[in-house]
């Protein structure tokens, strides 16, 4: 029902900058929040930052918190990923994921309805 379009991935030298852009279409559907999750090889996924449609209220985890922002056009349904200071241990594929229900909890995956198909993100050093 919504369809997710990453883009912005792609080879940074560390200490460098990257953003990351995800588009929420579909017939009828409210955002409620989105979010960004990442997997690094042999790793489990893991919350990133996420924002809620309606505040504007962010959550970060404590890895990214200082260097990242979320954010997000409402009038388009896209929420972006400002990474900055970027390290080789922020290497993953970045997943894009959008809530259409209210969910106290922004951080789990089972917050998410909807999963964009991931951008790679490559940080050398």
């Amino acid at each position: 029902q919504v369809q997710l379009v990453e883009s912005g991935g792609g080879l940074v030298q560390a200490g460098g900058s990257l953003r990351l852009s995800c588009a929420a279409s579909g017939r009828s559907f409210s955002v409620y929040h989105m979010g960004w999750f990442r997997q690094a090889p042999g790793k489990e996924r893991e919350f990133v930052a996420s924002t809620r449609w309606s505040t504007g209220s962010t959550y970060y985890s404590d890895s990214v918190k200082g260097r990242f922002t979320i954010s997000r056009d409402y009038a388009r349904n896209t929420a972006f990923l400002e990474m900055n200071s970027l390290r080789s241990e922020d290497t993953a594929v970045y997943y894009c994921a959008a809530g259409v229900r209210w969910s106290p909890h922004l951080s789990i995956n089972n917050a998410y309805d909807y999963w964009g198909q991931g951008t790679q993100v490559t940080v050398s050093s």
